[in-house]
């Protein structure tokens, strides 16, 4: 369950979160949601793609492991990668709107990462928000504004019918066969034979800076499965 409430530093003066990183905290995920901007951070770690969302709609994904609540970067000392997807980052606090429609912060008081005892405190303790709420402010404006890139981002893309499905295969060092099925990268032949203008016209939006990171990201498939054949060893 959720409980969703408008921060503010009368009635959630004594909050703080905790930033530690475990299964029991609500990181044993498989995916995460992401946006072209943040595109170069992850693709030094995790292997970019697409899936279409209960909507129909396509979206890009940071990949943390290959089945439902599975996170390969998860260990028993936290997360074992040095950048951590943003919409994973920013929980428990989440973005709603207020009267006038402006993004407004907005917290999860029922999320397992909110407590009275432990953590980081939100507020001062003689007014003002702490650094580290203040950083959790920038990480859901960066949010908001990337998910807003998307649409024109994944347009493009359909645009000039460069979204294609894949299926990947997984042996494991114990024998054992895997299948990786339901989502699309780029179709990098396909961008390759676009024309000179459309090039340039992608290079300027930013879009074609961003597809090539996404096809760079690929290559973490590799670590990935090492990290899979490492737990099914107990090597964690």
């Amino acid at each position: 369950m959720s409980k969703h409430a408008l921060l503010n530093n009368i009635d959630h003066k004594d909050l703080r979160v905790i930033t530690t990183r475990s299964a029991e905290l609500g990181d044993n995920v498989m995916l995460a949601l992401t946006f072209p901007s943040e595109f170069r951070d992850l693709q030094a770690h995790y292997p970019i793609v697409f899936r279409k969302n209960a909507q129909g709609q396509f979206e890009p994904i940071a990949l943390l492991g290959f089945k439902d609540g599975q996170n390969l970067f998860l260990n028993r000392h936290g997360w074992d990668a040095s950048y951590i997807p943003l919409t994973i980052e920013r929980q428990p606090f989440l973005i709603g709107f207020g009267a006038d429609r402006e993004p407004v912060m907005h917290i999860d008081l029922d999320h397992p990462r909110v407590s009275r005892d432990s953590g980081e405190p939100l507020f001062r303790e003689f007014g003002g928000n702490t650094e580290f709420l203040e950083r959790m402010n920038s990480v859901l404006l960066a949010i908001h504004q990337g998910m807003a890139a998307n649409e024109s981002f994944i347009g493009t893309l359909l645009q000039f019918e460069l979204l294609e499905s894949f299926v990947f295969d997984i042996q494991l060092n114990d024998g054992s066969h895997n299948r990786l099925a339901g989502f699309y990268t780029i179709h990098e032949e396909r961008l390759r034979d676009l024309n000179g203008a459309v090039l340039e016209r992608l290079n300027r939006t930013g879009h074609l800076q961003a597809m090539y990171m996404q096809l760079a990201s690929l290559s973490q498939f590799r670590a990935l499965i090492e990290r899979m054949n490492k737990l099914d060893a107990g090597d964690r």
